[in-house]
């Protein structure tokens, strides 16, 4: 069943944050100075971010056992109800869309005439625990993660006694690829195919396997590991330069290809899903708590302030609000004493305004900048701080 929610407006709400770093390889991730932005909110619990080109982002929202529509006029419509509390969305081979889900236990299949027939209910016999998160390979094999999280909020008992992940051949065969996984989450190939990646949210971290063949996983070992509070490492996706992002806690953190840490993205809400979409297939979207967030490449900074070897680590710098109107507030910290410089720019890199340029011992410090007399637009707030540490954010006045 299909039918849209009145008296919804779509309103892109643009958010901090360009975060600028320096690359230690040749090539980046697609998504660099990125811009975070909310694209709608107010949902239940939202998930699978998963683009159609001729339709716009679907997501699901698992208590509510719907799965969404935004569409390409930025409307919202419900596209599927019930949904069986899906979770993970994707487009098989043919452009059907399959979904992961909790309710029935089982990996689905919609055809273009809305009927969803389920093509993983079993393996040994024995009911899936919770089917997650979904990958396609091309030659239309579909890889799934199976933890017992849905089962776990339903009550039930597992029937398999681990958590696995799976692949569904062409003809429709169901294997189990791997059961050493505490909660198997997220997965995702690398752009050749040759590398598989799957989080495990209970420990937080991701697991990379060398696909040896169409059906055999070699030479399992720990990728990455992300830290701290506000999230875990949930859904994953990789860029085609390599690059993996997955949540983690406080938005989406990068990785290169071998697993060094690039950046994290800060996304407001709880992130745990994330899927490419948009014209290009450049942008990442997220389901984020109640949310769905929009990640997009920013303009290229002036050469006036291009930087190196920035880092997000702290002592942060925020802003609010940001967009604002007249006033923004700055909030930065000292870990040692020394000189510090805030400044702000113009997207030409012209010095517009020294908020702060003074010795100062260690400790929390703010600053205000009134802007009555500056127009709307996107300007660049830099400080440099004791021992040669700069961090960039971008802030918007409206």
């Amino acid at each position: 069943m299909k039918y849209k929610i009145c008296g919804l407006k779509s309103a892109l709400a643009s958010l901090n944050i360009w975060i600028m770093m320096g690359f230690a390889y040749g090539q980046s991730p697609v998504i660099t100075n990125p811009v975070v932005e909310k694209i709608w909110g107010g949902f239940n619990f939202v998930e699978g971010p998963c683009w159609v080109d001729t339709l716009g982002l679907l997501f699901s929202d698992i208590p509510e056992d719907k799965v969404f529509l935004w569409d390409l006029d930025s409307t919202i419509t419900v596209y599927l109800t019930p949904s069986g509390n899906s979770n993970g969305l994707a487009l098989d081979r043919q452009g059907n869309l399959l979904l992961a889900q909790h309710g029935p236990r089982q990996v689905s299949r919609m055809a273009g005439n809305d009927t969803l027939t389920a093509i993983a209910t079993h393996y040994d016999g024995k009911r899936l625990n919770s089917p997650n998160d979904l990958a396609v390979r091309s030659d239309g094999a579909v890889f799934f993660t199976d933890p017992t999280y849905g089962l776990n909020d339903q009550g039930g008992t597992s029937e398999l006694g681990y958590r696995g992940i799976y692949r569904i051949s062409p003809a429709g065969d169901v294997q189990l690829l791997d059961n050493s996984l505490n909660m198997p989450n997220g997965i995702a190939f690398s752009p050749d195919e040759s590398k598989l990646y799957v989080t495990d949210c209970a420990t937080s971290r991701i697991y990379v396997w060398d696909v040896a063949d169409d059906t055999t996983l070699a030479n399992k070992k720990q990728f990455a590991a992300t830290s701290g509070w506000g999230g875990c490492t949930d859904g994953m996706k990789v860029d085609t330069n390599g690059y993996v992002y997955t949540t983690g806690p406080t938005g989406i953190w990068i990785y290169a290809p071998d697993g060094s840490f690039v950046e994290t993205v800060k996304v407001p809400e709880t992130a745990t899903n994330c899927g490419w979409g948009g014209a290009n297939h450049d942008n990442l979207f997220v389901t984020s708590g109640k949310s769905i967030y929009r990640i997009r490449k920013g303009e290229t900074l002036p050469s006036g302030i291009a930087q190196k070897d920035m880092k997000e680590e702290s002592p942060a710098l925020s802003c609010f609000p940001n967009p604002f109107n007249e006033n923004i507030h700055v909030d930065y910290s000292l870990d040692e004493p020394g000189r510090v410089i805030l400044e702000v720019f113009s997207t030409t890199g012209q010095k517009v305004i020294t908020l702060v340029d003074q010795v100062l011992t260690p400790g929390n410090y703010a600053a205000l900048w009134n802007t009555s007399l500056q127009p709307s637009g996107n300007y660049y707030l830099k400080i440099l701080l004791p021992g040669n540490q700069e961090f960039l954010k971008s802030i918007v006045k409206k």
